[in-house]
């Protein structure tokens, strides 16, 4: 049964902080967890979960907005899930991030933290909402509105997050899926089965592999074929609703195929980068960029970069497999940025966002679309396209300017034939010659594109250098990598967490800092504090009530410029 959590705002008067000296209090209020405190868990829309729990009358839930900011801080962090117990026990600033005011309360054990991302995921399987999507989406709506940060111009940018995968050759997968499989049998099965499977299962799959010598693959993977024929048509009845059979025939499918009443192994360039990469990632595409092989998924990031903004918040992520091309993302996210940021006018990209495709929905949300770079080769001789008008434009060679045709598909440029002979361009002119002109045809595509890829020239300079900023945000995320290079969890649904808890934290981050940097922002409850210390070592319990109510009376009217973030910072972490 779903019910808020609103005990953290009942405060206790003889609590942790009580027992603090006046220092290491003011130093524990001005610290970034009870700032995380303040600005992510008290703002956290415990309703949006209630369609996680039970509507009839049952043992109530943990509270849903210590989960989610735990949640945040483990991710955020770098955490094991030991680490976030042990700080939740003792750690007495995680313990203020998270609403805990005494040393007894515990809001939740390792098995509901694991149950309710569970819980998580098995929502957004059947629904396909994101629970923590929309915190972040209803957090970032507020900060972009509190601290008046502008949206009109944006960037974007993505990077690779590896699984934390093996990387296994073809013929080591094979094997391994069948150890796998061998392991859930039953003991009759793996008893009439053993013969067979004793040769995979006796040692790692690696170590299978490594006594192989190259020559001998072809032949053992035909013997492996055969294995998966037989296992398919014998366990498919008994074992199909197992997690490892349907895995095992996701494998079948993409290696193997049947010809002529025989199983064959299919080629290796028949396999596409969203074969399965490791069992343990079912999710995990393959792309290689750059020379590096990644196998996981991409994170795309956009964020605001207006040059008059104090700072600038993430505003949009998205997560997909990784052999998807950055113009399909853009493509499938620029409406859904444009709706959570409807002044958007003008987005700085890389090279790679661009397609014929984006440049339409681009007219459509009225963006200017500005890009760092252009994909492909460069021209050898630039045709500079104009517009005039809606259907005609000005085209220019080196030596030439002429106004555009209509033709029945395209359109098309006429050069004056003489001119061009004297041209030192001729051998490398994309026109070619028919009759008395030298013919250049074009698009309506092709001149989109072209302005694209010219748009950046038409800033003014402090506007052109915009996008590369965007790769300090993304530092900020890879820096939660181990050692390889690789995240530390995972699936799709886990780095989705990944990318909206990161980016929860780095906007929380950066406010965080900001407000470090102007204390004026930050309403000064310094004489309220005063009071509250003065009382609370010399009365009772219901005099210490009293006096409770009339300083929350105080703070909820202490006047402040108008510009102030969150009237009420510190009012409630102050008692």
């Amino acid at each position: 049964m779903f019910l808020e959590n609103k005990s953290h705002m009942q405060q206790d008067l003889f609590g942790i902080e009580s027992q603090l000296s006046k220092s290491k209090r003011k130093k524990l209020r001005s610290s970034s967890y009870a700032f995380f405190y303040e600005l992510i868990y008290c703002n956290i829309k415990e309703n949006d979960f209630a369609v996680l729990f039970s509507d009839k009358g049952s043992r109530p839930n943990a509270p849903v907005n210590a989960l989610v900011s735990a949640l945040i801080l483990y991710l955020k962090k770098g955490w094991t899930t030991e680490d976030l117990f042990e700080r939740i026990d003792f750690d007495l600033r995680t313990r203020t991030a998270l609403g805990l005011h005494n040393l007894e309360d515990t809001p939740f054990c390792p098995a509901t933290f694991f149950n309710f991302q569970n819980r998580l995921l098995n929502h957004f399987v059947t629904t396909g909402e994101n629970l923590i999507e929309k915190i972040f989406d209803s957090l970032t709506e507020a900060q972009l509105k509190k601290l008046k940060i502008k949206t009109d111009i944006q960037r974007m940018d993505s990077f690779q997050a590896m699984s934390n995968i093996r990387a296994y050759s073809r013929t080591q997968l094979l094997v391994e899926v069948l150890i796998r499989v061998y392991r859930v049998l039953s003991d009759s099965d793996k008893r009439n089965w053993k013969d067979t499977f004793t040769p995979y299962v006796k040692n790692t799959s690696s170590a299978f592999v490594y006594g192989l010598n190259k020559s001998d693959i072809p032949h053992e993977l035909q013997k492996i074929a055969d294995m998966y024929h037989g296992l398919y048509e014998l366990l498919k009845s008994s074992y199909r609703n197992t997690e490892i059979f349907e895995i095992f025939e996701r494998v079948f499918n993409e290696h193997f195929c049947i010809v002529a009443d025989k199983i064959t192994v299919r080629d290796s360039r028949e396999l596409t980068s969203s074969s399965l990469q490791s069992p343990d990632d079912i999710d995990a595409t393959f792309r290689t960029k750059r020379g590096d092989n990644y196998r996981g998924q991409v994170v795309n990031i956009t964020e605001t970069a207006n040059p008059e903004n104090a700072l600038n918040l993430i505003t949009d992520v998205a997560v997909e497999p990784n052999n998807t091309d950055d113009s399909t993302i853009l493509n499938n996210r620029i409406d859904e940025i444009k709706k959570k940021c409807d002044d958007l006018n003008e987005m700085h990209t890389d090279g790679g966002y661009g397609s014929s495709d984006n440049d339409k929905k681009m007219d459509t949300n009225k963006i200017n679309h500005i890009q760092t770079a252009a994909r492909g080769r460069v021209a050898e001789v630039p045709m500079k396209i104009k517009r005039t008008d809606d259907e005609h434009y000005q085209v220019s060679c080196p030596q030439q300017t002429v106004q555009s045709q209509e033709t029945k598909t395209r359109l098309k440029a006429c050069f004056d034939l003489k001119v061009c002979s004297k041209c030192q361009h001729t051998e490398s002119c994309p026109a070619i010659i028919q009759n008395n002109y030298r013919v250049f045809y074009f698009t309506h595509e092709m001149v989109k594109m072209q302005e694209r890829t010219h748009a950046i020239e038409l800033l003014p300079p402090e506007r052109r250098k915009i996008r590369p900023n965007i790769e300090a945000t993304v530092k900020e995320y890879t820096m939660a990598f181990n050692h390889k290079g690789k995240l530390r969890l995972r699936g799709k649904f886990k780095t989705i967490l990944f990318a909206f808890a990161m980016s929860i934290g780095i906007n929380f981050g950066r406010i965080f800092r900001h407000l470090m940097a102007n204390p004026d922002l930050i309403p000064s409850l310094a004489r309220i504090c005063a009071l509250f210390s003065a009382v609370t070592t010399a009365v009772d319990t219901v005099k210490c009530k009293i006096v409770r109510c009339v300083v929350a009376f105080y703070a909820k009217n202490f006047k402040e410029p108008e510009n102030v973030l969150f009237m009420s910072i510190y009012a409630k972490s102050a008692f």
